[in-house]
């Protein structure tokens, strides 16, 4: 689909890459944007609509959708990094991360879709991560992995309603989420540009960087192409 005159409404569009997504929406000639928030005083951005929500409230889900009937490009972009260790971390840590970064997009993209297919149809852009593939984060991990299938499977129920699904993956962009990681990072404008080049392409998938090239190739590769620390174990 073409972002010129869509309305989008980009979760998390109140900083880092959902703040670049939300401003490159607007520079390809979206009619309408929707950034949202925990808490909507702080989208600072004034071209675009400031819009309250938590993905995990099943409530404020609903009450986004309803104040937000007209969307048509949907960018699941928020999400958390708990990080949380199968063995030694509390087991709610671990239901958090899920909750933020599975069931949170889950429940928003339920929520819009209808509206979408209602109005002729439209698309889903959903931020995975290199960590969809990589298993080096714990829970964070496993909850974007989780992420990756569900795209997949949306993909195809989506399919014959007339609403396409891009799935982004990426490494490290530089935004306050990564702010404590050192090792080379993506200008969060550059990813912009490339997940919305992708959503105007029907791209399936869009791979950002490299890194994120380099493990999806390696998926077909003996487990220590991604793991060389198995070697010997």
């Amino acid at each position: 689909m073409q972002v010129e005159n869509a309305v989008v409404l980009v979760t998390g569009g109140n900083r880092g890459l959902g703040r670049a997504i939300a401003a490159e929406a607007l520079a390809r000639g979206a009619r309408k944007v929707y950034a949202t928030a925990r808490d909507p005083r702080t989208v600072t951005n004034p071209d675009v609509v400031p819009l309250a929500l938590e993905v995990t409230d099943p409530g404020s889900v609903a009450e986004a959708a309803r104040r937000a009937p007209d969307v048509t490009l949907l960018v699941n972009n928020a999400a958390g990094a708990v990080a949380a260790n199968f063995l030694d971390g509390p087991v709610e840590d671990v239901r958090r991360e899920f909750e933020t970064n599975f069931f949170g997009p889950l429940a928003v993209t339920r929520a819009f879709v209808p509206g979408m297919v209602a109005a002729g149809g439209g698309h889903v852009l959903t931020i995975h991560s290199v960590l969809s593939w990589l298993a080096l984060s714990g829970s964070y991990s496993a909850s974007k992995a989780a992420l990756w299938s569900m795209s997949n499977s949306l993909r195809l129920e989506l399919l014959a309603k007339g609403v396409g699904v891009t799935g982004l993956h990426v490494g490290y962009v530089d935004t306050d989420m990564a702010a404590h990681i050192d090792a080379p990072k993506l200008a969060p404008g550059d990813v912009a540009r490339q997940a919305l080049d992708g959503v105007e392409a029907g791209a399936f998938e869009v791979l950002a960087d490299d890194v994120s090239r380099r493990v999806k190739a390696g998926l077909s590769a003996d487990l220590t192409a991604l793991y060389p620390q198995l070697v010997g174990g």
